[in-house]
């Protein structure tokens, strides 16, 4: 009898090509290596269906995925040998039987992504890899204020990078908390799905208000332009992080 099985991963993107397999030559994926290991415990060709396609040097907290299999192995059997066998940046935190018809993908509700920036007097050496580093010193009170402009339902057009793109680019952000102490500032990002390097490209222009380069209503002329040059910069990859999925 087949099963739908659901993964809960967390994965250090430091060395990966995002999630997403690739064809035949590119470079190494998460979804590959699970794909991989997945298929020699099972005698099967698995198709592993990822929660949210993660950009290259991107990590996650908590991934979702799903996959069919025939394989009769009890759940914590099957956890037990996949953080055997998979490398010591990708790790398999809970297995779970799920009905028939759940798609990680189709039914998730929202997604949360927490953003790391570094602002200490002296950037961190073990946190390089985790966190993007700011020399500036930011307005986190213009960046809230900025922020509350992207929440709500919104064409986010100019904050994708796949200039590509045919379907729509409307999504809804339900809310952007900012929090900063001595030494780091983070930025949540909440809502019912993200396009092409949306996340990054939001964090990128809200630390252009924090250093005074735009003004927190610029957000508002940014986003009906719908024209990705006139937001801010893409942020660095290190420093994004899938933190949860809802269903």
């Amino acid at each position: 009898m087949e099963r739908n099985i659901r993964l809960l991963i967390e994965y250090d993107g430091s060395r990966y090509e995002g999630w997403q397999r690739l064809g035949k030559g590119s470079g190494v994926t998460i979804q590959g290596k699970l794909e991989e290991v997945l298929g020699k415990m099972t005698g099967e060709n698995v198709e592993l269906i990822g929660a949210g396609r993660t950009d290259a040097g991107v990590h996650a907290y908590e991934q979702v995925a799903n996959f069919h299999t025939d394989c009769q192995m009890k759940c914590w059997e099957i956890k037990y040998y996949l953080n055997r066998y998979l490398p010591r940046d990708i790790a398999v935190t809970r297995v779970d039987d799920v009905p028939e018809r759940f798609h990680s993908r189709y039914n998730a509700k929202g997604k949360k992504y927490l953003y790391r920036i570094a602002i200490g007097d002296v950037p961190c050496v073990f946190d390089r890899k985790y966190t993007y580093y700011c020399f500036d010193k930011l307005d986190i009170t213009a960046m809230k204020k900025a922020a509350k402009y992207l929440t709500g339902e919104h064409d986010f057009k100019a904050f994708c990078s796949n200039k590509r793109m045919n379907k729509s680019s409307v999504r809804e952000i339900y809310d952007i908390d900012i929090y900063a102490d001595a030494r780091e500032l983070q930025i949540m990002v909440y809502g019912n799905g993200f396009l092409y390097n949306m996340v990054r490209i939001i964090v990128g222009t809200l630390i252009e208000v924090g250093k005074g380069e735009r003004q927190p209503e610029d957000m508002i002329r940014i986003l009906e332009s719908k024209d990705r040059t006139q937001a801010g910069v893409t942020a660095p990859a290190q420093g994004l992080f899938l933190q949860e999925v809802e269903y």
